[in-house]
């Protein structure tokens, strides 16, 4: 593995000689939002952003896929996107989350669908240069990342210094010209960056440790807040949709008019969402929404990391369901910090 340091002008051309070879997909401006969207030119290029309408998610789990086609006589046909691609300008904190799917997608049942994009994508992840204002990341530990992605890149001002994560990066970086190899001066620029980024990240600060508030939730089942939050709630399911660890999709079969032949799909779906639980019978499970509003921070900050065995946990910090959520009910700082109050630290 590698670090080098490219400065700006180079680097500029470089993303465009990138383009020119394969797709390349991009944090783009939007107005005065961001997202990720295929570049056609390095001038596009915003790695100065605060944080993207969608997680980069989308692209390993798209919101509507077709798994598979099928005919009558003929069986069924799995269908896989074989397209390779750069991700350029993935975050740390949904660099996070990615890891995260990864386990869960290759747990119990591999999805081939999920692992056959994540093979095929090339990651290049930006230490953050302008905090968003509903960033928490800091309080989750998901300020700065240290694996899972192919190339670390950090802005020391006039340059970026690039850091391969894998042979895929290595080879990534060796299509740079005018590289040179990292100073000890661009290093310790680097490490000023991400040990303030680690700090600063915190618009919304959690009262405890991340790491206790599985524990914290062990004690707080009936606690009173979900109902209080849950009664502004319009089950929307804006705060799932713009989450960068969510993975719940429902799968359904769409018969072509000539009742031959058809396609399986699967979409995104929510936990927040009425009839999310709703199986035969009509017996729904969660049916009340402050059963699935305590839901949604139970599954974040208890349910997957005991199912993944990770100390870090489901809600990264990235601050998009405070944005996306209209009765302005959906901080789980806001939550969690009211629970430490009522319950304490044990």
């Amino acid at each position: 593995m590698k670090t080098v340091t490219i400065d700006k002008n180079a680097f500029r051309r470089f993303v465009d000689g990138i383009i020119k070879q394969q797709r390349v997909i991009g944090v783009c401006a939007k107005g005065d939002r961001f997202d990720f969207e295929q570049l056609e030119s390095a001038d596009q290029l915003r790695l100065d952003y605060d944080v993207t309408l969608q997680p980069p998610k989308k692209y390993f789990l798209p919101p509507v896929e077709t798994l598979l086609t099928y005919e009558v006589g003929d069986g069924y046909k799995s269908v896989y996107d074989d397209t390779e691609f750069v991700l350029l300008g993935v975050h740390p904190y949904d660099m996070v989350a990615l890891n995260q799917l990864d386990k869960l997608f290759t747990q119990d049942n591999f999805d081939t669908h999920y692992m056959k994009r994540r093979h095929n994508a090339t990651i290049v992840v930006c230490d953050v240069i302008s905090p968003s204002k509903n960033v928490f990341a800091s309080s989750m530990g998901t300020a700065t990342v240290k694996d899972g992605f192919d190339v670390l890149l950090t802005d020391i001002g006039n340059a970026f210094v690039m850091e391969s994560g894998s042979k895929k990066g290595d080879s990534f970086i060796a299509k740079a010209q005018d590289v040179v190899d990292s100073s000890e001066k661009d290093l310790q620029a680097r490490h000023k960056i991400q040990a303030e980024n680690e700090k600063r990240l915190n618009n919304h600060k959690l009262k405890c440790e991340a790491s206790y508030l599985p524990k914290l939730l062990e004690k707080a089942y009936d606690h009173p807040v979900w109902e209080e939050k849950a009664k502004t709630c319009f089950s929307c399911g804006s705060c799932n949709l713009v989450c960068p660890t969510c993975y719940c999709f429902n799968v359904q079969d769409d018969v072509n008019w000539d009742f031959i032949s058809g396609k399986r799909q699967r979409a995104w779906d929510g936990c927040l969402l009425d009839g999310f639980t709703k199986v035969a019978g009509e017996h729904e499970f969660r049916k009340k929404r402050a059963d699935r509003f305590r839901h949604r921070l139970y599954r974040k900050c208890k349910y997957v990391p005991e199912k993944i065995s990770s100390q870090i946990m489901s809600c990264v910090g990235c601050g998009r369901c405070v944005g996306a959520c209209l009765p302005d009910i959906a901080n789980p700082v806001k939550v969690y910090n009211r629970l430490v109050d009522d319950l304490g630290i044990k």
